[in-house]
């Protein structure tokens, strides 16, 4: 039987390669010639010798590293000579459930697979962070690319020195491979130029049906969004709608994904009037949509329609990530503009402001792959979603990369139903002229904090103008956009300010419903005039969801309860059903 297996599959691959040896002759032109893949030849090539340069002047620290390193090795080999499966010098990382299978630890082969493989992880990780006088962005790049490297080779990627997977692939007469090739096609198929692992069967989710599915009309809409005014739950409202601004480089149902987890449904629940933005994916024909565009034909533009609709002077408002981002711009625009005020609150989550301290992504910001970016967004019109997907996912490769790839092409596993995971690759393109402004002017050049930085309708915008009262989320786990820096930013704006710091990640400590089983709590400090660190320190814990306390926040703005506003207006009347149609255009556009 495992004989026709090997026919079976070596039909199969040889089938694939010859398909795949055709794309890659008609690809390899455009690959070698990619921008990109130049460029990070290059800055991996001049990162290289400037490693080398100074490892070379300081040998008798990494002398001792590889003496260190042998003696290690040769005690993990005294544990296989004496048949000694008790063998654990090293210990996976907290959160690391590669070596979940019980023979890594009771198999004398299978452990010293395991300690030598973490031996060489960490003295080759402590070899590069040990070599002094290295600037420190080589040094995280070089870690960064060194990380990538040490965890594709990890002996849980091959089915030869991974026991689950020898096991499984003998007792299924290696249909798992069969199963696994299929899905490998099928990813190489849909990806753009980079793998993109499925993390989910997306068949299983119907935008409007399964998720994104809060009752609501569309009241607006241009060539960069749709605006959603949600049906009200409760006889009387508060007075004062919201508007929340998601960020474009995801879709916006995050903050709606069912019941159970949507945000959007739990405001209804607690009396508020919310208002979405919806943006477009856009394509090549949307190449020339800038920041600005999305300031002035998107937030601003959303802004007066919930104020015509609701015939109300201010409304409060939400910005999410990059989203928020576009919301303080805003704030700084209308302050610019010398404009009425519109906006009575702010509420920021895990937003950028000050670009000093980009988290992970700052292996990515250097000048020469930021112009190559450049080069590729303007060649092709936008920044293709499905590679930004990868490029974040890589930040956490072995939970959002690896991890998929044994399970999918090596175990043969058809990918669970997760909305999330459908949310997360349920990518979004972004348009060149915005990527590139967002790459150069924020990440590289930190232009939004400079006070005659940036300019948006043609006039200066400046934070520091902000002095409406302000709400800030951040979360202690996020690398993306780390709770330090956004602690930074709020010396930044003027104003009343409330800073919180919830438990887990940029996207599950935001989404975290109070109701049963919320499992993250969150920080308090009134005091914002220290250090991070030090407000940190002094900073009292809460449990359960800051979502309560943002909602006692919000009813200062909120002193009366209305009749809920009419649906649309003579102006914006409706003009489709929620969740519309920007949000389901799925990539390739």
């Amino acid at each position: 039987m495992f004989q026709r297996f090997y026919l079976d599959y070596f039909a199969k691959v040889q089938e694939a390669n010859q398909e795949w040896w055709k794309n890659f002759e008609l690809n390899k032109e455009s690959i070698d010639s990619s921008p990109l893949y130049k460029a990070i030849q290059k800055i991996s090539f001049q990162d290289s010798i400037q490693l080398f340069e100074k490892a070379k002047e300081r040998p008798t620290g990494l002398l001792k590293l590889q003496i260190q390193w042998w003696e290690q090795q040769l005690q993990i080999w005294q544990h296989v000579v004496f048949a000694d499966n008790n063998c654990k010098l090293f210990k996976e990382e907290k959160g690391d459930s590669r070596f979940g299978d019980e023979l890594w630890e009771t198999d004398v082969f299978y452990s010293f697979v395991k300690q030598s493989y973490l031996l060489f992880s960490k003295t080759y990780l402590d070899t590069i962070d040990s070599i002094e006088g290295l600037d420190k962005s080589i040094k995280e790049r070089v870690m960064f690319i060194s990380r990538q490297i040490i965890n594709a080779l990890s002996p849980t990627n091959f089915i030869a020195t991974n026991p689950e997977l020898l096991k499984l692939t003998l007792k299924k007469n290696g249909a798992n491979l069969l199963s696994g090739l299929e899905q490998f096609k099928r990813d190489v198929d849909s990806s753009a130029d980079i793998l993109r692992i499925r993390m989910t069967d997306s068949n299983n989710f119907r935008i409007g049906k399964d998720i994104a599915n809060t009752d609501g009309n569309i009241v607006f809409k241009n060539d960069l969004f749709e605006l959603i005014q949600y049906t009200p739950l409760t006889n009387m409202i508060n007075s004062t709608p919201l508007l929340i601004v998601p960020p474009f480089i995801n879709k916006y149902y995050i903050l709606d994904l069912h019941k159970k987890k949507s945000m959007v449904r739990w405001l209804l629940e607690h009396n508020h009037s919310v208002f979405m933005i919806s943006w477009r994916n856009p394509g090549k024909d949307q190449a020339e949509i800038g920041f600005d565009n999305y300031i002035i034909d998107g937030v601003v533009k959303a802004i007066s329609t919930v104020i015509e609709i609701t015939n109300q002077e201010e409304i409060n408002t939400v910005g999410y990530c990059i989203g928020g981002t576009l919301l303080a711009s805003t704030i700084s625009y209308y302050s610019a503009k010398r404009m009425k005020k519109r906006i009575r609150s702010a509420s920021f989550f895990t937003t950028p402001l000050d670009f000093s301290q980009p988290g992970e992504l700052g292996v990515y910001i250097n000048e020469t792959i930021i112009t190559a970016i450049e080069i590729q967004n303007n060649e092709k019109g936008y920044m293709d979603g499905r590679s930004l997907s990868v490029i974040f996912n890589l930040l956490r490769e072995n939970s959002l990369y690896w991890n998929y790839y044994i399970e999918n092409y090596l175990k043969g596993n058809t990918p669970a139903d997760f909305d999330l995971l459908y949310w997360n690759s349920d990518s979004t393109n972004v348009t060149a002229l915005c990527h590139n402004f967002i790459l150069r002017e924020l990440y590289l050049q930190n232009k939004l904090i400079q006070k005659k930085g940036i300019k948006v309708g043609g006039v200066w915008i400046d934070l520091s103008k902000i002095k409406i009262p302000t709400y800030f989320v951040s979360t202690k786990q996020d690398h993306i956009v780390p709770w330090q820096g956004t602690y930074d930013s709020l010396s930044r704006i003027g104003g009343d300010k409330t800073f919180v710091l919830g438990e887990s990640g940029h996207v599950a400590g935001v989404i975290n419903h109070p109701g049963k089983g919320n499992k993250y709590g969150y920080w308090l400090n009134d005091n914002l005039n220290n250090s991070s660190d030090e407000w940190l320190k002094k900073a009292a814990y809460n449990k359960g969801s800051w979502w309560v306390h943002w909602n006692q926040w919000l009813m200062n703005f909120n002193q009366d309860q209305v009749e809920p506003f009419s649906k649309g207006s003579e102006k914006n009347p409706i003009i489709g059903i929620a969740p519309g149609e920007y949000v389901k255009q799925s990539l390739p556009i």
